[in-house]
């Protein structure tokens, strides 16, 4: 019987969960058999997967789960090099040449364990078939908008917490924003997810926005343009061939640029089309200044969906419940093209 475990999240300020308690009685009902991990912060209370009879299990208890088991979390796992032993479902952000992700690698080599990674779980025509991207682009876009509001009262934009909702978002940053003039926002890959809520949040506020996708890039850079705005919201991914829409020298040129939301945040990538930090942000502190006169903030956190946790829970969950009920199956479909990045990128270590 295959058996899903889903672990609680280790990591701070991370309150998602890609399994709801419909989700796992459907589970149930197709023969799956499912252990839910308690936890202090999950947004989806525990009682919910009580009730629709999963087994419950202590936080952070998967290490001594069954061998057989496969764990599933989203976030990265806590970094104290023990060997991996398990299957794991999760973001690994380990097949970009990322530092920890060679560790983590490294880590399942020497235990035996597989990384199913949820950024490479594609379809047949290479499509994604679950993203947390349209809430990362509504969150990322917010925060970008703090951030900027917090500069022209001539500070540095201070801690974020959860929301309960979108609704109590907006709220709370048109209170912020209600006096001043709005900014001009570019959002790079304004077609996808991501970048289509940046743009819904940025729209909702007033904020005027100019939208460059697949097209507006291709001709690879440089892009002047990019400094003549005074927010950039870069949503694309990382890959081979990325331009790079703000080099390094952008700290010292002429601009109106004072924000950047990296929403795609990968700033450990060789490939990062943004040049002028190489460390992601976080709660505590949601943006890095880079520059003075004028200022230059950079905010890259990299687990903005958990703003709004519930929603972004609920979403992505639906999105990949199909593939969970495909779990019988490892050796095809989604799962097997993702055990086969997995296998590639092992071998080269």
């Amino acid at each position: 019987m295959t058996h899903l475990w889903v672990r609680a999240e280790q990591r701070p300020n991370e309150d998602r969960v890609g399994l709801t308690p419909d989700g796992a009685a459907r589970l149930l009902a197709a023969g799956l058999r499912v252990t839910v991990e308690k936890s202090a912060t999950r947004a989806i209370p525990i009682d919910g997967y009580a009730a629709a009879g999963c087994e419950i299990a202590a936080q952070n208890q998967w290490p001594h789960a069954p061998a057989d088991a496969i764990i599933f979390g989203l976030k990265e796992l806590p970094d104290d090099g023990t060997p991996l032993t398990h299957r794991h479902i999760m973001f690994g952000h380990a097949f970009k040449g990322q530092p920890a992700g060679r560790e983590l690698l490294r880590r399942l080599k020497a235990g035996g364990g597989t990384l199913y990674d949820l950024e490479y779980l594609v379809n047949d025509d290479g499509r994604r078939v679950a993203a947390f991207g349209y809430w990362a682009g509504y969150a990322g876009a917010a925060v970008s908008l703090k951030t900027w509001a917090a500069q022209q009262q001539g500070g540095l934009v201070g801690p974020v917490s959860t929301y309960a909702s979108k609704t109590a978002l907006l709220d709370d940053l048109a209170a912020e924003m209600h006096s001043l003039l709005r900014p001009r926002a570019l959002v790079i890959g304004a077609l996808g997810r991501v970048g289509t809520a940046a743009s819904d949040l940025c729209e909702a506020l007033g904020v005027q926005v100019t939208k460059w996708d697949i097209a507006e890039t291709a001709s690879g850079g440089p892009f002047p343009q990019v400094l003549q705005h005074e927010i950039l919201l870069n949503c694309i991914l990382a890959r081979p061939g990325c331009p790079v829409f703000v080099p390094a020298s952008a700290k010292t040129a002429s601009r109106a640029l004072t924000v950047i939301g990296d929403i795609a945040c990968d700033p450990t990538s060789d490939f990062s089309p943004i040049k002028v930090y190489y460390r992601a942000t976080d709660w505590a502190a949601p943006a890095r200044r880079v520059a003075d006169k004028p200022p230059l903030d950079v905010m890259a956190i990299d687990n903005l969906p958990s703003l709004l946790p519930v929603e972004s829970s609920e979403d992505y969950a639906a999105q990949l419940l199909p593939s969970l009920l495909a779990l019988t199956a490892l050796d095809a479909g989604v799962w097997g093209r993702a055990r086969a990045e997995f296998d590639r990128h092992l071998a080269g270590l």
